[in-house]
């Protein structure tokens, strides 16, 4: 609720501070007081464009701040925190500055935020009503919001149980979206994948396969080179030519007239014992060389072209799918793995696309009910919110609630929700909005907010000009309703109507000093015979009329005993 507003240099006011009461407000004053200064306040309070023509004559820039008490899970205190702005136990303070130049600057919770920002904080925190506002319930969405409230509990369980249920069909929708228009690039890299296996796996390489034919190939292409020094070596070393004196000869007999030798001078030892080791050294040499001999003999059987071949089909290989060998055959793996995940994917459309049909179906149930519930809802608004223009001096205007099917399913199911007002029988029924006068939309407002505040969070409601063009007992039922409304949320309303003025708790009179202006001391509270003498002043312009004062005194009695 707002607790306070203080404002300087708006208009006709210096400055003044409005102090606000839970309940039912009533703001009054003469004509030119600065009643509409107040609302003009508020409204940049809650991020209205700024006119520096606001300004007071002579003054260099406007300033209007508002308190406001509020609960810490308010969305408003939640927007304020995001902003940087301080929600200071349970109490927001907001600013508003304009300068002569036209400049603009908004304030939150001590934090300076956009403007744009300011009138999301302000459109959870008030509802103004008026000729020149913009009504809470003009869009079809707020309406259709509006009458789901009104509807009550259960269809709200219904509400949320296919909101819930709408967001997993539209997943999977995504999905299969995803799915399908993905079809021809997974059929492009199923056949790029089965054409690379297919070579792959008629070419099977090996693990380091690409090296040992290099050296396969330098072996056979220089098979006599090798032969001969490999030989000669070999034959140095060890020849079975008894006639002959080959190096392993030759050491075995050193060897053993140093081992002779040992038996007179021990210090020789360690020399034999070296001729035995290389002996044994030598001869695993003569064994490798014959090995390696047997195998050039071997290499012989592998024809040259062939082995060339198989290298540049691994080269190609390696090209497109390595760089190395390695490379190749972790692709080759890899690619299996793959190949068979894409195999899948048309049985995972398959599966998209039966669930999204069996979901679909389920929200085309809930929607239908969805709509039933709104149609038997929007009947008793509608024959309620009519009574109660009835008692506003429009007899003979009704209001129709219209639920109409879209054919399409939507995040709130598949409805259109309308208000038309019937000003009199047979006429059209045509939008709120587009069918009333300033003051008529004003009370169509109030008998929606009075039979809608059943079903609503508190917050504050400001009507301005709701009485226009009714008098009399139709301005007493004003007065009940928004006395009524009051019960459950903070109602704020500036009235010309001593009947209206009567039912409020709280009543706020704006008077104009001598020298033109208001100021702090000229918006005062009033209550008791002070009470009494301005309702007077607006049943007649003569406050001090005994009559007046009789009739004023008649109907504070009787609002108290309503």
């Amino acid at each position: 609720m707002i607790e306070e507003i203080q404002i300087s240099d708006l208009g006709v006011i210096k400055n003044a501070e409005l102090v606000f009461s839970p309940g039912f407000t009533v703001l009054t004053g003469e004509t030119g007081a600065g009643k509409t200064m107040v609302l003009t306040a508020l409204g940049l309070l809650l991020g209205e464009r700024s006119d520096s023509a606001f300004i007071r004559a002579g003054a260099a820039q406007t300033n209007v701040t508002g308190a406001w008490r509020i609960s810490s899970e308010h969305p408003a205190a939640t927007r304020i925190e995001e902003a940087g702005g301080l929600v200071d136990d349970g109490q927001i303070l907001l600013g508003r500055t304009v300068s002569a130049d036209g400049r603009s600057k908004a304030v939150a919770g001590g934090r300076q935020i956009p403007v744009g920002l300011l009138s999301e904080i302000g459109s959870e925190l008030v509802v103004v009503h008026g000729q020149s506002d913009q009504i809470r319930l003009k869009s079809q969405t707020a309406q259709r919001e509006a009458l789901d409230k009104f509807a009550g509990a259960e269809h709200q369980g219904l509400l949320i149980q296919y909101q819930a249920l709408f967001n997993l069909w539209r997943e999977i929708q995504r999905k299969l979206n995803d799915a399908q228009s993905g079809k021809e690039k997974i059929a492009l890299e199923k056949s790029e994948l089965t054409e690379a296996l297919e070579f792959l796996g008629k070419l099977n390489p090996k693990q380091n396969e690409d090296v040992e034919l290099q050296e396969l190939a330098q072996r056979l292409t220089h098979t006599e080179a090798l032969r001969n020094a490999v030989g000669m070596a070999h034959d140095l070393l060890q020849n079975d030519d008894f006639e002959i004196s080959d190096a392993v000869e030759q050491i075995g007999k050193a060897r053993k007239a140093l081992e002779s030798a040992v038996n007179y001078d021990a210090s020789l030892e360690n020399d034999a014992q070296a001729l035995r080791d290389f002996s044994q050294q030598l001869s695993e040499i003569v064994a490798n060389l014959s090995s390696y001999l047997a195998s050039i003999e071997g290499d012989g059987k592998l024809d040259i072209d062939q082995i060339q071949e198989r290298r540049s089909e691994l080269s190609l290989a390696m090209r497109r799918y390595g760089p190395t060998l390695e490379d190749v055959i972790t692709f080759q793996e890899n690619a299996k793995i793959r190949l068979a995940q894409l195999s899948g994917g048309e049985e995972s459309i398959e599966k998209l696309q039966s669930e999204l049909s069996l979901r679909q179906e389920q929200l085309q149930d809930l929607a239908e009910r969805i709509s039933v519930s709104r149609k038997a809802a929007a009947e008793q608004l509608a024959s309620r919110v009519s009574a109660e223009l009835s008692a506003l001096a429009m007899a003979d205007a009704t209001l129709k609630v219209n639920v109409e099917s879209t054919g399409e399913l939507g995040t709130s199911g598949a409805d259109n929700v309308s208000f038309l007002l019937q000003p009199y029988t047979g006429a059209e029924a045509r939008p709120i909005a587009k069918s009333a006068s300033g003051g008529e939309l004003s009370r169509i407002m109030l008998a929606l907010e009075v039979v809608l505040s059943e079903s609503e969070t508190a917050v504050t409601f400001i009507f301005d000009e709701v009485d226009a063009g009714v008098g009399g007992a139709a301005a007493i039922e004003v007065g009940k309703r928004l006395a009524a409304l009051a019960k459950s949320a903070q109602v704020i309303v500036v009235t010309h109507l001593a009947q209206v003025a009567a039912f409020a708790n709280n009543h706020l009179v704006v008077i104009k000093s001598a020298a033109g202006e208001v100021t702090a001391s000229d918006i005062r509270s009033v209550s008791g015979s002070d009470r009494a003498t301005e309702l007077a002043r607006m049943l007649s312009g003569l406050q001090d009329s005994a009559s007046a004062q009789s009739h004023a005194n008649e109907l504070l009695s009787m609002a108290s005993n309503s």
